[in-house]
């Protein structure tokens, strides 16, 4: 079964989907992203996933009109990857098509989070004490 998994990963890479092939070197190559090197078309467990940083835990899955009445099983599918601690964002692929660096600035904010704010109530470290003024 992994083997054959495996196939159909590597047949999926060959023939990206619209919004694949515009989503694809944005997450390839994008500095913005914190170096978290995704993947595409990778196995978790028996699924296969559009995209996913094991170093940031995070999937992303493109959903087309089909996706509108598999609600369930796209369901069932994303509670088993976030049970293996990964966080999953979905994105309609014509999100992606018609407002690809909103998609972008989502993904950068939760792979690179905004800082919580200092618990000493935003005085933090003293700059001159560490050599920074």
């Amino acid at each position: 079964m992994q083997d054959r998994q495996r196939q159909f990963a590597k047949q999926l890479r060959a023939d990206p989907t619209d919004a694949e092939r515009v989503l694809w070197p944005r997450l390839k190559h994008d500095i913005e992203l914190g170096g978290s090197h995704f993947r595409r078309q990778a196995l978790i467990g028996p699924f296969i996933v559009d995209f996913v940083s094991r170093k940031a835990r995070l999937v992303i899955e493109l959903d087309g009109g089909q996706h509108d009445e598999n609600r369930a099983a796209d369901d069932c599918r994303t509670r088993f990857i976030e049970a293996r601690g990964y966080r999953v964002l979905r994105f309609w692929n014509h999100e992606v098509l018609g407002n690809l660096d909103g998609v972008l600035q989502v993904i950068q904010s939760v792979v690179t989070p905004i800082p919580a704010p200092s618990p000493q109530g935003g005085r933090g470290h003293d700059a001159r004490r560490i050599g920074l003024k």
